[in-house]
């Protein structure tokens, strides 16, 4: 199993890559709380932490596939860096300014998020160049996908430490300042600094513009909802049997579901059409989180976490195959940029509608609106099968695509196997 990861990240660049994305994506994954601590040590309330927070999410949201489409136009390190440093000046405002004058700091957060680079984006368009190789490609985006889970889980770690060691505000400088030197490695990169997309079809939608592409984006806006719903209803849970504990283990229970789930799923060749395996998928994912519901006794609940996580990084990892195949000719990296943006708003709404659910039916009722997101999500699926099972490139990397100065594939090799 091992192998078959160590095989990519013996492949040149390909090691400086993951870990220069993942760095400079730091910023973005630990923004949440490290907002929250420095506003509460400001001696704001957790109001505005929330409304500062909420508009940094938003206007992530709104940079990324704008950014993405930049990058699509005018390559990676015109856009990646200079976003980059833009991004981390706006934190750097909020760190020296404080909450004394609320108009800047809802500014400082709104250009910080709105200039978050898309590194992820970038990273995937860049996998094909870098590894030549179907199945070598499809086992880098379930790293991928693992490799944010841990970042995730240690991104957070790293902050409560900076500001155990000197102070929250501290711990915003320090998090963007490496944030900037991550997507500083990344574009210095050969395969960043030669990448160039295809010529693309003048469009004012964009990536939007491809069916397959949409459905697959309503699909992980209710992904993105259950996993939301679950951050406030483990809260909930926690808050039912008395102790704070008890929600960090179910939240590392489901991040090592996750990981648990995409090592084994990129460590095997997959037949068939990705979008037949991502219904599966997603389904097996939906399954997972009903019995959430039951809310039994902590050991139980933290093993029912786990199991629900067990499908997320392959559901994720899947659709990073099936966005490559529906992205339209030049739009890669808008494209991955626009899942991103989806996964997160839904995220941001099933925070929303959990709240209200835990006041209304209790903390069943919380886990509920994860069970309902992954059916649903489930069901766009089903209901698109016809627009998904027609891509609109059926090519992770193919001579005279995204890829084209690279020249790293064979001539006619494609990706996945038709319906």
């Amino acid at each position: 199993m091992a192998a078959g990861y160590l095989d990519i990240l013996r492949a040149r660049h390909a090691a400086r890559l993951l870990t220069g994305t993942l760095v400079g994506r730091l910023p973005n994954g630990t923004a949440n709380i490290a907002i929250v601590l420095f506003v509460r040590a400001e001696g704001g309330s957790y109001t505005l932490a929330g409304a500062l927070a909420a508009v940094y999410g938003l206007a992530t949201a709104v940079g990324q596939p704008l950014l993405g489409r930049a990058v699509d136009l005018y390559g990676q390190p015109r856009v990646q860096l200079p976003a980059a440093v833009v991004s981390a000046l706006g934190m750097a405002v909020l760190a020296v300014a404080g909450c004394g004058s609320l108009p800047l700091a809802y500014a400082a957060v709104a250009v910080a998020g709105l200039f978050t680079p898309p590194l992820e984006g970038g990273l995937r368009a860049l996998w094909p160049s870098v590894l030549g190789g179907e199945d070598r490609v499809h086992r880098a985006y379930a790293m991928d996908a693992v490799a944010q889970e841990v970042m995730f889980t240690a991104g957070p770690l790293l902050v409560t430490l900076l500001v155990a060691l000197w102070s929250p505000a501290a711990a915003l400088l320090v998090i963007n300042a490496i944030g900037v030197l991550g997507a500083l490695s990344v574009v210095l990169s050969e395969p960043s600094r030669t990448w160039r997309s295809a010529p693309r079809e003048a469009h004012w939608l964009g990536a939007l513009r491809s069916p397959g592409l949409l459905a697959l984006l309503g699909s992980f806006f209710f992904v993105g909802l259950a996993l939301g719903s679950i951050t406030v209803a483990g809260m909930a849970y926690a808050d039912d049997h008395g102790r704070e504990s008890v929600y960090g283990w179910l939240m590392a229970a489901l991040g090592l579901g996750a990981l648990i789930g995409g090592t084994v799923y990129g460590a095997r060749q997959w037949a068939g059409a990705p979008e037949r395996r991502l219904r599966v998928v997603v389904g097996l994912l939906a399954l997972g989180y009903l019995p959430l519901m039951l809310t039994p006794g902590p050991v139980a609940m933290t093993v029912l976490a786990a199991v629900s996580g067990v499908f997320l990084a392959p559901a994720v990892a899947c659709s990073f195959i099936v966005v490559d195949r529906h992205a339209p000719r030049g739009t890669v990296t808008e494209a991955f940029s626009w899942l991103v943006t989806t996964f997160g708003v839904g995220a941001a709404v099933g925070t929303a509608v959990a709240g209200p659910a835990v006041e209304l039916g209790g903390t069943a009722w919380s886990f509920a609106v994860a069970g309902a997101g992954g059916v649903a999500a489930l069901l766009v699926l089903l209901a698109t099968g016809p627009v998904l099972s027609a891509p609109a490139r059926t090519a992770v990397a193919v001579r005279g695509s995204e890829n084209d100065r690279n020249g790293a594939v064979e001539p006619g090799f494609s990706s996945g196997h038709q319906a």
